[in-house]
């Protein structure tokens, strides 16, 4: 099965036609699951009522613990693989990651564990409204994360991702994984390199948000670069024998 992990936060005006989207896509097994922060404006409610259309395929999780995007993707990991998923895909719900492009990433974990929807590869993009100020932000928040790290991909920073089940369980996100913003997807791109996990980058267009307000803002980006630095000297001894290893005897959450 595939799954897709969707966390929320006051997305009322995206979530319902989000949702329509991803069911009319051309995968017959996509299961989505809507990972709610309590938003207050309704949007967990929202997902519930579209979900009752959808059954077998929508699933909603209300958290109620501390609010974060690492939180609500390390819950929405935990439900996914506990309910039979062979590959997740990380999005937003927003637009800015456009539905067309799943079943892209799903189709190049064929030769991949993990696969990143590239603004910056050849054949990527971000919005063509975007200013010089905007571009040369995003731009050098990836610039800066991969020279930290040493990583070698274009898009280290950018939410757009499908995983293998194996990959997933393998990195061990619910352990090892403590950022909670920004730069909560640099650390899973970070751990997956350590590990020696396949990772591949495939062109994708970001267009900008279709409705709401962005969370994004420029503290939360000053935050996120010095805490890149956090992020190399927790795991800068991992390898590839430092995988986990699904076993029936072991939960891997």
């Amino acid at each position: 099965m595939d799954w897709i992990v969707l966390p929320t936060y006051n997305e009322i005006e995206n979530i319902t036609p989000m949702l329509e989207t991803l069911m009319s896509l051309p995968v017959p097994t996509l299961h989505v699951l809507v990972v709610d922060d309590l938003s207050p404006d309704g949007t967990g409610a929202q997902a519930e009522a579209v979900a009752n259309r959808y059954p077998q395929r929508i699933h909603v999780l209300h958290r109620s613990g501390p609010r974060g995007l690492g939180f609500a993707y390390r819950a929405g990991f935990v439900y996914a693989l506990a309910h039979g998923a062979q590959s997740v895909i990380q999005m937003d719900c927003d637009f800015s990651h456009q539905p067309q492009d799943v079943p892209r990433l799903l189709a190049a974990l064929a030769e991949a564990d993990m696969v990143i929807g590239s603004r910056y590869v050849s054949g990527g993009g971000t919005d063509r409204t975007w200013g010089m100020a905007r571009k040369a932000l995003s731009s050098w928040g990836n610039f800066y994360a991969r020279a930290l790290l040493g990583l070698p991909y274009r898009d280290v920073t950018g939410g757009f991702r499908a995983w293998r089940r194996a990959a997933l369980i393998g990195i061990d996100p619910e352990r090892r994984i403590q950022a909670q913003g920004y730069v909560f997807q640099v650390e899973l791109t970070y751990l997956a390199h350590r590990l020696g996990y396949r990772i591949r980058e495939i062109p994708i267009y970001f267009p900008e948000r279709r409705a709401g307000r962005s969370k994004m803002s420029f503290k939360i980006q000053l935050e996120a670069a010095w805490r890149v630095w956090e992020v190399r000297w927790r795991h800068r001894r991992l390898t590839p024998a430092d995988r986990v290893h699904e076993t029936p005897e072991r939960a891997a959450f």
